[in-house]
């Protein structure tokens, strides 16, 4: 999963990314400090891995990873090329999903573009920015197809059609995600476009110490946009958890115990965003290593192990699978197996979010 932080200049991004990815660079407090993208993998806490590994030893145990792009602030106008908008944009393009970073804190000492905080003004600027960049692209494929179209061309038709609908819904001051397509070849065609307004939005309201209160009343106005329109809301203190990165984990622990927390941001923010894009997780458990990996809820038996490798869903013959709770309960994959909740499944089987899998397959 490839996600892209966006936002206003100095509203956190880039402290955030530091405190997720643990990549210890300094943020800089002024506009555009962040030119070239950064990108960092970041593993995805989960504690079912600690107990798979409780029962099965293994050399190795392996997360699934959430690869983040921090892109530098983007500003108004930046649609039109403003604070190298198009640049910025571009970077977006190539992610699955946003991370949209918004200022929910004063601090006279920490500069804002536009003069105050108000994060339903500052989302909007994004927002409407991504939309125009949409609008500008789709407007530019739609020509090009027109110019392009030959009779019994029926792939342009297609895309023509789908760019068509786009376009009308861009118009409206919709975002790309709303658009709604019965048609498969249609959706496949929407979305190789790659248009930023279809990816899923989570927004993550950068809160200073004190402000992880139920009653913030700059994260009631996010959550009140974010109901009116789509997405989810996740509160985070990137400065807090830059701290907490560079603890052990005892001292971690520690810290979080003191300030009333029971996990670093990390967990809540990958959960949401896999809440978000519809994903769920897997696990293969042996002696050479215990992974997780992720699917879209859905994915069948062959897919899934497809993710492992192609060979395996192209040779796939069957899978075993148990739940983590069924390890949890019989403490062995034989007495799992003994007590007849060892499962074999074929290629119809829909995946499960915590299914543990071992694929049997020939090519």
């Amino acid at each position: 999963m490839k996600a892209g932080i966006v936002g206003l200049p100095n509203v956190g991004k880039s402290t955030l990314f530091n405190a997720l990815t643990n990549a210890g660079a300094v943020a800089n407090n002024y506009p555009f400090c962040t030119i070239d993208p950064n990108i960092g993998i970041v593993p995805i806490p989960d504690p079912r891995l600690n107990t798979i590994n409780r029962y099965i030893e293994t050399k190795e145990v392996i997360p699934a990873a959430l690869q983040l792009v921090d892109i530098a602030g983007l500003v108004r106008g930046a649609s039109k090329g403003e604070g190298l908008g198009n640049q910025f944009l571009s970077y977006i393009r190539e992610v699955e999903a946003i991370l949209h970073v918004v200022r929910c804190f004063d601090d006279e000492d920490v500069t804002h573009v536009d003069g105050g905080v108000d994060p339903v003004r500052d989302i909007e600027t994004i927002e409407t920015e991504l939309l125009l960049a949409d609008l500008q692209s789709v407007e530019n494929s739609l020509t090009r197809a027109k110019k392009t179209m030959r009779s019994g061309d029926k792939e342009t038709a297609l895309r023509i059609v789908v760019l068509e609908k786009c376009l009308a819904l861009l118009r409206e001051g919709e975002p790309i995600r709303h658009l709604e397509l019965d048609i498969p070849e249609q959706r496949k065609m929407l979305k190789g476009f790659g248009l930023i307004t279809g990816k899923q939005v989570l927004y993550i309201a950068n809160v200073d110490d004190d402000g992880l209160t139920d009653d913030n009343p700059y994260i009631e106005k996010v959550r009140d946009y974010v109901r009116r329109h789509d997405g989810a809301v996740v509160p985070v203190c990137a400065r807090i958890e830059s701290e907490l990165a560079e603890l052990d984990k005892t001292d971690r622990d520690a810290m979080l115990e003191s300030m009333g927390l029971d996990e670093p941001a990390l967990a809540k923010v990958a959960r949401a965003a896999y809440a978000l894009l519809g994903l769920q997780s897997f696990f293969t458990a042996g002696p050479k290593q215990i992974r997780a990996w992720t699917v879209p809820i859905g994915a069948t038996a062959p897919q899934a192990a497809g993710e492992i490798h192609t060979d395996f869903e192209r040779g796939f013959i069957r899978v075993e699978v148990y739940q983590v709770h069924d390890l949890e309960e019989h403490h062995a994959e034989a007495r799992i197996k003994a007590a007849g909740k060892m499962r074999l499944e074929g290629k119809s089987y829909v995946m499960q979010d915590g299914d543990v899998c071992h694929f049997l397959f020939n090519v």
